[in-house]
């Protein structure tokens, strides 16, 4: 059983909801992104996911693409985002996401990608860029490499695609709760509901829900549904906004906790 697998099983167990905090790596800097990756895991968070910085973050909003410019010009590379993980498995078995863009594993060799990956511990890659019909030669490395691809549904996905592709899903399913890129419009939990739930009965692996949430009461509301919900431009900006600072931990800590109270927390 992977580490997803074994993370949502446990939380079934519990009738929790997962709590996937999205972060930029190396925003501001690698040391600092480890520091909060503890602060993290330690402050309630199940699953991370970590952004691999781009220049052209097309489909994030402002926030997160204010992160990836201060990652890169901070100099983070591929490798050193691989690094990272290397150093977090040292000190945890939570399961790592990296998250973002194609090019910079097409640059980097996907079969190459998928080793080094491997060894450093990365259990899941969710690319943005990338349909599910382009996918043959990243996801033949990953499978041999034992790295979940995660595929990403939207509103405006077809109902016989959804299906589809639901049915063939690894690792956890990530809604996209509205159109539109990251970070930049409020959600309606009772219009992503029913979708969710549809998928829910197509799907063998969990559906987690993303875009818009960026309150204890936003996670509340969609965790009543879903399986995991992750939260990424609101804790962007409490990075932007105290960068090395020593703030930074303890007001990221304090958000997640505060999530993960209000995914606990009965609905009203």
């Amino acid at each position: 059983m992977s580490r997803i697998q074994a993370t949502f099983a446990a939380l079934k167990e519990r009738h929790e909801t997962a709590l996937i905090p999205f972060i930029t790596a190396g925003d501001p800097d690698l040391a600092v992104t480890e520091d909060v990756i503890q602060a993290l895991v330690e402050s309630g968070a199940d699953l991370i996911e970590l952004g691999i910085p781009f220049s052209d973050p097309m489909a994030d909003g402002p926030t997160i693409q204010a992160a990836s410019e201060r990652a890169l010009a901070a100099g983070v590379t591929l490798n050193g985002v691989l690094q990272l993980v290397t150093n977090v498995r040292k000190k945890t078995q939570v399961p790592l996401i990296l998250m973002g863009y194609y090019n910079p594993i097409f640059c980097y060799g996907a079969e190459r990608f998928a080793r080094d990956a491997a060894v450093a511990g990365v259990d899941a890659l969710l690319l943005v860029d990338l349909p599910p019909e382009e996918i043959g030669e990243i996801s033949a490395a990953m499978a041999e490499s034992g790295i979940d691809l995660i595929t990403l549904l939207a509103p405006t996905t077809p109902p016989e695609r959804m299906k589809r592709l639901a049915e063939v899903a690894q690792g956890y399913l990530y809604y996209v709760s509205m159109t539109g890129v990251t970070g930049v419009q409020k959600i309606s939990p009772q219009e992503i509901q029913r979708a969710v739930e549809e998928l829910k009965g197509m799907s063998a692996v969990p559906v987690a829900v993303g875009f818009g949430i960026t309150t204890a009461e936003d996670a509340r509301a969609v965790g009543a549904f879903a399986d995991g919900v992750v939260v990424g431009s609101a804790l962007v900006k409490i990075i932007e906004e105290n960068g090395q600072s020593k703030e930074l931990l303890p007001k990221v800590a304090k958000f997640i906790d505060e999530l993960k109270h209000g995914l606990t927390a009965p609905v009203s």
